[in-house]
């Protein structure tokens, strides 16, 4: 293991190691990302995958608390994009197939009928190339999507820039341009359980999501376009709730979704980086606040992780074991002129950042 200690300024410290290799033969890095206050991020540059995350409880203990795999041949397997980079669109796009300037483009369909965070071999599935940026206590991954890669038009070169911090906060940066005009919408796909134990389901967290809005989704989860007030609803996190007080409620919503899987209409869009959402879990003490300039969050709340996947700890996951915040635009915003726009163009460059900051309370 190689490992470099960070200037004076800023005491990270990153190391490296041999994760694994690939069914076709690449070998799969592991990057740490140390700081002083005992938090530590493991990605590997299979699919930009958070393996561990490990944050201190209220007792000072650091535990992980996002769900993965101990092996690289588990993460290449059928698997709920644990932990991993989510491109070129997070979330759905109905019939995979969208347009721009009136030519039809036809995408994998791996979700039903529809394509589903970048279809059959997404970002989550590639090897990054990866550098540690001393100075930075970050880690640069880069992937260059080619033409017509997963049906996607344009060469798309993309850059996450993961930078853990001193004050407990990973955030994870995205950049990305195109020699043509495509569609772009990136994510984190970890899903969170703050006890640190994976036994346990995350129903006793306590969630605030900042939006008086979320997008109501017909049978196959695709939005039917309308933007619905979240008050009166299950879908109401204004104030901060268990998510498990409301989402077993006999509503249409949440039986398509078997629970949590919809998108929140953020508040405040036009104010950039703000806070969008945060979850406490009580008996641990550890508060997740995730921040970002992103329209849309993503709450899933683990409701199909089945039974069969090896959990690391030992055991199996159960459904709802763990939960999501995916910043994100809208799903199935190419189809949806009134949504926000995921277009990029030559010449411009796409660029988000999304910060989830750890503490205690």
């Amino acid at each position: 293991m190689n490992s470099t200690q960070i200037t004076k300024n800023n005491p990270i410290t990153i190391s490296e190691e041999v994760f694994g290799t690939t069914t076709d033969g690449v070998s799969v890095k592991s990057f740490t990302l140390k700081n002083e206050k005992g938090m530590e991020a493991s990605i590997i540059t299979y699919g930009g995958i958070i393996t561990t995350l490990k944050v201190p409880n209220k007792k000072g203990v650091s535990e992980d608390v996002v769900l993965g795999y101990k092996l690289l041949a588990s993460y290449e397997k059928a698997t709920p994009y644990f932990g991993a980079l989510i491109g070129r669109y997070g979330n759905r796009i109905a019939n995979g197939k969208f347009s721009i300037d009136g030519k039809e483009y036809a995408l994998k369909t791996n979700d039903g009928s529809n394509h589903l965070h970048g279809g059959v071999k997404g970002f989550d599935k590639v090897v990054w190339t990866a550098e540690v940026l001393k100075d930075k206590g970050a880690l640069k991954l880069s992937y260059l999507s080619k033409d017509m890669e997963e049906g996607y038009p344009g060469n798309l070169n993309t850059e996450v820039t993961y930078t853990l911090t001193n004050d407990n906060t990973l955030e994870v940066a995205y950049q990305a341009t195109t020699d043509k005009k495509t569609i772009v919408n990136l994510t984190q796909h970890s899903y969170f359980n703050l006890s640190g134990d994976f036994t346990k389901p995350i129903l006793d967290h306590i969630v605030k999501i900042n939006a008086d809005r979320f997008v109501p989704v017909n049978r196959a989860l695709i939005p039917t376009g309308e933007l619905k007030e979240v008050a009166n609803t299950p879908f109401d996190f204004r104030e901060p709730k268990t998510i498990g007080q409301d989402i077993n409620a006999d509503n249409e919503q949440l039986k398509r979704g078997l629970g949590y899987d919809h998108c929140w209409v953020l508040n405040d869009q036009n104010e950039g980086i703000r806070f969008t959402s945060s979850a406490y879990e009580p008996n641990s003490g550890r508060l997740l606040e995730v921040f970002s300039d992103e329209p849309g969050i993503q709450l899933y709340t683990g409701n199909f992780l089945g039974g069969t996947l090896p959990n690391k700890q030992g055991g199996i996951y159960t459904n709802r074991t763990g939960f999501c915040l995916e910043t994100q635009h809208y799903p199935n915003s190419p189809n949806q002129k009134d949504f926000p726009s995921t277009i990029l163009k030559p010449g411009d460059t796409y660029s988000t950042t999304t910060s989830f900051k750890f503490s205690v309370k």
